[in-house]
């Protein structure tokens, strides 16, 4: 079990506690609710357990995907198949420039990839920065990282955003040595 997934089972264990409910009757409670929308789940385990939004979401994601296996609709088997499915069909001419970047960011050391269903999220402690396509011709990566000074592509997000800056490739020749020490950075302070 990785760190994360021991994390996830711990929050879901102190979600049990902090309620006083079984999973099992949680997740009853929100399939009876019939909402189907995502934050609308939110919205309820908040209103009604008093839960915060990282609890909340994370056991509307929980139940999900618990229906979703049920369902026989889960995701891909590996995280290299997740990341084949993002760059399939009209964006396979995408891959080589996640393939580039992702090369130069294993060079840095340990880190985690958790593809997600538009990007891959990379993590030490936190998120450091996020990669996926963007649309059919561009890579957009996401850089948690303060305090730079926004040049050569790099747009500054607002604020609560999932990353403070984003910046858009459209070929393997945009994974630039200024590029990368953004990515450094935000990978060292991740740590």
């Amino acid at each position: 079990m990785t760190d994360l997934e021991k994390a996830v089972a711990t929050q879901l264990a102190n979600i049990e506690k902090r309620t006083g409910r079984s999973l099992h009757d949680l997740a009853q409670m929100l399939r009876a609710s019939g909402l189907a929308k995502h934050g609308e789940q939110v919205a309820l385990l908040k209103r009604e357990f008093g839960m915060g939004h990282g609890d909340a979401n994370l056991l509307a994601h929980h139940v999900r995907k618990l229906d979703a296996a049920a369902a026989g609709q889960a995701g891909p088997a590996t995280p290299a198949a997740a990341v084949d499915a993002l760059y399939s069909g009209n964006k396979a001419h995408l891959r080589p420039v996640h393939d580039r970047l992702m090369k130069a960011i294993r060079g840095f050391g340990d880190f985690e990839e958790a593809p997600k269903k538009t990007y891959v999220s990379l993590r030490r402690k936190k998120q450091f920065a996020m990669i996926g396509p963007a649309t059919n011709t561009q890579v957009e990566v996401g850089i948690n990282l303060k305090d730079v000074e926004p040049t050569g592509g790099l747009v500054a997000l607002p604020p609560k955003s999932m990353c403070d800056y984003k910046i858009r490739l459209d070929s393997a020749g945009d994974v630039t040595p200024e590029l990368l020490s953004w990515v450094r950075k935000a990978y060292d302070a991740a740590g």
